[in-house]
């Protein structure tokens, strides 16, 4: 088998589509409404890659930031390119309702995962002695909260398609980081869940704030709420490492048994995707592998890259200037996934979870 690859790689899913992030690009892939596959790639923020990102506990918070930033943004793209009509109409959310609309999600996201808790194991508090068993119990409805709302949503079929892209990027990450060729026949041969994963992510922030939270007393509301709030850089810093650990000994068995928790709970957040989802991670995949290599990606499959008229990047991006229609990748796309895995620094690894 071949060596696996020094750079680690990983994405999200979104409308129709893949988003992964390489080492200095990242990459999208849609499948439009005519069936082809839209992709295209662009250099990452070099403010996300400096020296903060190999400082512990430091690059949790700033792969935070960058994932919910290139998240919102793949995102917003990859639902106007699916929604594009038979004339090639589509219109983007404008950046000021885009910050709106990240800088809600989080307030929601905070009140709902970290304040809601709170509020409701105050309606029991008078019976509870215990300062450290009020704020067990607090972590126990924080934890129930996410189950229910991964579980809730996962009910909607729009999200269970999600879902399903979901877990065709984590087959894409496992086929890539196997060394083996970037085909659906080996694609298939992997399961949906992956241990660097934003799911087993939220799952490890939900558990070591319970541990962190439950030492920390029973003082006024105010004061809970506000310790909650200032607290969450340190716990999404603490779990980021976690996830980190198990990403980079995949082999170990401690860190096989720590990342349990968060795979099972992936059977709630992925689906097995069809074929032609599949044929879209491979694609994203492709594109920002090769990108990372200085090279074009030439899809195997029925795609077109990205247009400066088409896709209308920011300044930054460089489309890729092939495409190919077929399922036999040509043999530079082929050298493309084969050789373009190994991190051309030295001794570095980039790291980045799935999702």
């Amino acid at each position: 088998m071949a060596e696996q690859p020094r750079t680690t790689y990983g994405g999200q899913a979104v409308i129709e589509g893949v988003m992964i992030r390489g080492r200095e690009y990242y990459s999208l892939a849609v499948r439009r409404p005519d069936g082809n596959i839209f992709h295209y790639h662009e250099r990452l923020n070099t403010a996300f890659n400096g020296p903060i990102r190999r400082i512990p506990f430091l690059r949790g918070v700033l792969v935070l930031v960058e994932t919910l930033i290139l998240g919102i943004k793949a995102l917003n793209r990859s639902a106007a390119l699916a929604s594009t009509d038979e004339q090639g109409n589509r219109e983007e959310i404008p950046n000021w309702l885009l910050a709106a609309t990240l800088s809600i999600s989080l307030i929601l996201g905070v009140g709902i995962f970290f304040i809601l808790p709170l509020l409701a194991v105050r309606l029991v508090d008078p019976f509870i002695e215990s300062d450290l068993l009020s704020n067990l119990i607090e972590g126990a409805i924080r934890l129930v909260i996410l189950l229910g709302y991964v579980g809730g949503i996962g009910l909607m079929k729009d999200i269970q398609r999600v879902f399903a892209y979901h877990g065709a990027e984590h087959m894409a990450v496992h086929t890539h980081e196997a060394g083996l060729p970037l085909t659906v026949e080996n694609v298939r041969k992997f399961d949906t869940p992956h241990p660097r994963c934003g799911t087993a992510f939220l799952l490890t922030v939900v558990l070591v704030s319970i541990v962190v939270f439950a030492f920390l007393g029973r003082p006024e509301m105010e004061w809970r709420i506000i310790s909650r709030i200032l607290l969450i850089p340190v716990v999404a810093s603490i779990s980021y490492e976690f996830i980190r650990f198990y990403g980079m000994h995949p082999s170990w068995p401690i860190a096989r048994i720590m990342s349990l928790p968060g795979l099972w709970m992936q059977r709630l957040t992925t689906r097995q995707p069809e074929d032609d989802q599949i044929e879209v991670a491979i694609t994203a995949m492709g594109t920002a592998v090769a990108a990372d290599a200085g090279q074009s990606y030439v899809s195997p499959f029925v795609a077109f890259p990205a247009t400066v008229e088409d896709s209308e990047p920011p300044a930054t991006s460089e489309p890729s200037e092939t495409s190919y229609s077929g399922h036999t990748p040509p043999e530079d796309a082929q050298a493309s996934q084969e050789n373009a895995g190994p991190d051309a620094e030295a001794g570095e690894n980039r790291e980045r979870g799935t999702d």
